[in-house]
């Protein structure tokens, strides 16, 4: 069982040890370029797709919260009649 374990620990280590690394394609300019681009896009819409998805679910739950909140003020301080 021991020694099991002890084979398994070198195996890991061995693999995490010896990947070869690869090298990400630095593209900060190209993203500079792209936000400080003057073409009327707000800068948090700028992103594409994902960022407009994102703006809009974050403006429907945000909405939809601020409703739901107003909802139950109004509830609470309308207090239920007593039988």
């Amino acid at each position: 069982m021991l020694r099991n374990l002890l084979a398994l620990r070198q195996i890991s280590q061995r693999t995490i040890t010896t990947a070869s690394r690869r090298q990400i394609e630095n593209k900060v300019r190209e993203k500079q370029k792209l936000f400080q681009e003057d073409n009327g896009i707000p800068v948090h819409l700028k992103g594409g797709v994902a960022d407009a998805l994102l703006y809009r679910a974050t403006m429907i739950l945000t909405v939809g919260g601020t409703i739901y909140a107003l909802y139950q003020l109004a509830l609470a301080s309308f207090p239920k009649k007593q039988d």
